[in-house]
C-alpha cells in the first residue's frame, strides 16, 4: 500500500533499485496512465519528490514548497548504463538537455535542412570505378559497416549510372576505417567557396576569458542530408552490392563548407560573442563560472532546435584551460598542445620531398610560436626545389633536430587585448625579415605573435631602406585584424632611423607611395629603436645560411 499526500491510497508493484538521485520512489509511465493523476504542469503542484520515467529531455519545475519535480523523457531505446554516464558526465545544470547527449537519436536519419549537402557537377557523371580485392578482415569490416548504416538509414541500395570503389585506412587501435575514393566525383564537382576560417584566427577574441567549455558534436557529417535528388552521386560499388549515402559521407570535395554552413547558421548571433566553432568542436568562453552556464544553456538548447548532438564522453566543462585545435587555451593564452610536442620529436626520418612538406606544413601551423622560424628551416626549404636528392645532408639534419627541440621550448601566447599597449617590433636583413607582435601589461612585454619570412627575388633588389619599409607593411598586414581593433595608437620599432619621417614626407616614388596609402589606414608612430637592441626581430631575420649565396634562396614565402 503506497500513500502520498493529496492522493489516494493505491497498490502498485514496485522494483527495488538504487535510485540515481537517492528518490524515495519512481513512478513510471504505466503509472500515470493508470490513475491519470492530476498536476499542474506549469506551477509544479507536487507534494513529493517524485522522478517519473517517460521515454531525453528533462523538465525541472520549482513547487511552491521548495520541491524539485524531474521529468525525464528517455528513449525508450537508450541503454540505462549510458543514462548514467551522461548523467554522471554531464553537470546537473544541463540535465533539461540530455538529448543532446542521446546516442540513439544522433544515429538516426537526420532532417532535410536548407543548407543539405548539394552536389553541382560541371561535366557528366565519372564513370563507374573498379571493385578493389579486399582481404577477409576489409570483407568482414565493409559487411559490418554495410549492415550498421543500412540500419541507421544512412545509406541504401542504389541502381545509379556511376558509382566509386571503397578501400580501407588503418587506425591507430589497428582496426580498419572505410573510405570511399571519391576522386573521380570530386574532380567534375563544382567547388563551394563558402568560407572556412583560419583556425589560428579564431581564437583572437579569448581575452578577459578564464572559464571554457568545450562541445564535440557526435556524428559531425552525418548531421547533415545530402541534398534530396543527389544521393545518386554518392554511390559507392562493393562486393556486396552498389548503395548510395542519404547523409554526407566524408571524402566529399564539398563536404567541409556544407558542414560549416550549418554550424555558422545555428550559431550565427553568438560567434565570437561567447561561442568559437570549428567543424565539429565548439568552444564557449566566458568570464565566471556563472557565465559560463548561462552560456552553455543556450549552445545546447541551439543545438537542440537544430537536431545536432553532442559525444559527451569527448565534452569538458567550465574548465580553467582546455585542449582546442592543437592549442592548450587558458586565461593566460595559447600554447601548443603536448601531445603535438610529443609528435613532433616523435617525428620520422624526412626521406622524401613527401615527408618534408608534410613536416614544414606542420610547422607552419605553429610558426606564430616559433622564433627564428625562417632560420630554422632555410637549409629545409632548399629541398624542395626540383631534383633535389634526399637523404636531408648534416646542415638540414641539423636544423630538422633543432626545429623539433625549438616545439618543447615555445613560449605561452598572451591572449591579445585591444586596451593595452601595442608595439610591432621589425627588422629587415639582406634576405630576410622577422618581427615581433607585444604588448606591455603591469606584469611587463608578452609576446602576441612571431613572424618572420624570406624577401622573394624581386624583393631582393630593393634596398635597404626599402626592405625595412617593406618589413613594417608587411606586419601590418599580417596583423591588420589586431592592429586597427586598437583603442590607442601603437608603436612600430625600426633599426633604420630615417622611417621616422616616412608619413610626413612630401616627396615619395610611386612604389612609396603605395606603400605610404596603405599605411594611412592605421594610428600608429614610428620609433628608432637601434639594431643591436632588437635582438628577437633581428635573429629572426639573420639568416646566417641563407644570404651565402642568392642561388639558395627559395622564391617562395615561408610564413
Amino acid at each position: 500500500m503506497v500513500e502520498l499526500p493529496s492522493f489516494p491510497s493505491f497498490e502498485w508493484d514496485f522494483l527495488v533499485i538504487d535510485t540515481p538521485k537517492g528518490e524515495d520512489l519512481i513512478l513510471g509511465f504505466e503509472f500515470v496512465n493508470n490513475f491519470n493523476p492530476s498536476i499542474d504542469w506549469r506551477q509544479g503542484l507536487i507534494i513529493r519528490t517524485i522522478l517519473i520515467l517517460l521515454n531525453l529531455s528533462v523538465m525541472t519545475f520549482l513547487l511552491p514548497n521548495h520541491v524539485q519535480l524531474w521529468l525525464e523523457l528517455w528513449d525508450e531505446e537508450e541503454e540505462p548504463e549510458e543514462i548514467e554516464t551522461v548523467t554522471r558526465v554531464v553537470p546537473s545544470a544541463y540535465h533539461q538537455s540530455l538529448d543532446v547527449f542521446c546516442k540513439v537519436k544522433a544515429e538516426r536519419l537526420p532532417p532535410h535542412r536548407a543548407c543539405d549537402h548539394h552536389i553541382e557537377l560541371e561535366g557528366s557523371l565519372p564513370p563507374i570505378g573498379v571493385i578493389y580485392s579486399l582481404s577477409k578482415q576489409e570483407s568482414d569490416t565493409l559487411r559490418a559497416y554495410i549492415s550498421e548504416s543500412v540500419e541507421k538509414c544512412f545509406i541504401q541500395p542504389s541502381s545509379s549510372s556511376t558509382g566509386e570503389p571503397v578501400l580501407f585506412v588503418k587506425k591507430n587501435n589497428g582496426g580498419l576505417c572505410l573510405c570511399v575514393d571519391y576522386c573521380k566525383l570530386n574532380a567534375a564537382t563544382r567547388k563551394n567557396k563558402y568560407p572556412v576560417p583560419p583556425m589560428n584566427k579564431l581564437l583572437n577574441v579569448l581575452n578577459g576569458s578564464s572559464i571554457f567549455s568545450k562541445i564535440d558534436l557526435c556524428g559531425a557529417y552525418n548531421l547533415l542530408r545530402i541534398k534530396e535528388g543527389d544521393e545518386h552521386l554518392t554511390c559507392f560499388q562493393a562486393k556486396y552490392g552498389s548503395y548510395e549515402y542519404l547523409v554526407m559521407p566524408f571524402g566529399l570535395t564539398n563536404a567541409p563548407s556544407s558542414f560549416h554552413n550549418l554550424v555558422n547558421d545555428t550559431f550565427q548571433d553568438l560567434l565570437d560573442v561567447y561561442v568559437v566553432v570549428y567543424m565539429d568542436e565548439i568552444m564557449v568562453f566566458s568570464k565566471s563560472e556563472e557565465e559560463d552556464v548561462t552560456h552553455v544553456s543556450t549552445v545546447l538548447s541551439r543545438l537542440r532546435a537544430n537536431n545536432l548532438f553532442a559525444k559527451d564522453s569527448k565534452c569538458l566543462f567550465h574548465v580553467s584551460s582546455v585542449e582546442y585545435l592543437g592549442y592548450v587555451v587558458s586565461s593566460e593564452g595559447l600554447k601548443i598542445y603536448q601531445a603535438k610536442v610529443q609528435q613532433t620529436l616523435n617525428w620520422p626520418p624526412l626521406r622524401s620531398l613527401k615527408a618534408l612538406q608534410s613536416f614544414l606544413g606542420f610547422a607552419n601551423l605553429y610558426c606564430h610560436f616559433i622564433k627564428n622560424l625562417s632560420k630554422k628551416i632555410s637549409s629545409l626549404t632548399s629541398f624542395l626545389k626540383k631534383y633535389s636528392c634526399f637523404p636531408l645532408n648534416v646542415e638540414a639534419l641539423s636544423q630538422f633536430n633543432q626545429l623539433k627541440e625549438a616545439f618543447t621550448t615555445a613560449p605561452v601566447l598572451s591572449h591579445f587585448n585591444p586596451s593595452l599597449p601595442t608595439i610591432v617590433e621589425t627588422d629587415a636583413s639582406n634576405y630576410a625579415l622577422g618581427s615581433v607582435l607585444s604588448q606591455v601589461s603591469d606584469s611587463g612585454k608578452h609576446p602576441i605573435a612571431f613572424d618572420s619570412c624570406k624577401f622573394i627575388p624581386a624583393e631582393l633588389n630593393y634596398e635597404i631602406h626599402d626592405k625595412e619599409l617593406l618589413g613594417i607593411v608587411w606586419d601590418l598586414k599580417r596583423w591588420r585584424d589586431f592592429l586597427l581593433s586598437l583603442s590607442s595608437p601603437f608603436e612600430v620599432l625600426t633599426n633604420h632611423s630615417s622611417l621616422q619621417y616616412f608619413m610626413s614626407s612630401k616627396v615619395l616614388t610611386c612604389h612609396r607611395a603605395r606603400l605610404a596609402d596603405f599605411l594611412s589606414e592605421f594610428h600608429f608612430s614610428i620609433t628608432y629603436h637601434p639594431g643591436c637592441l632588437a635582438t628577437l626581430p633581428e635573429a629572426l631575420s639573420r639568416l646566417d645560411d641563407v644570404y651565402l649565396e642568392r642561388g639558395r634562396i627559395s622564391s617562395a614565402r615561408i610564413q
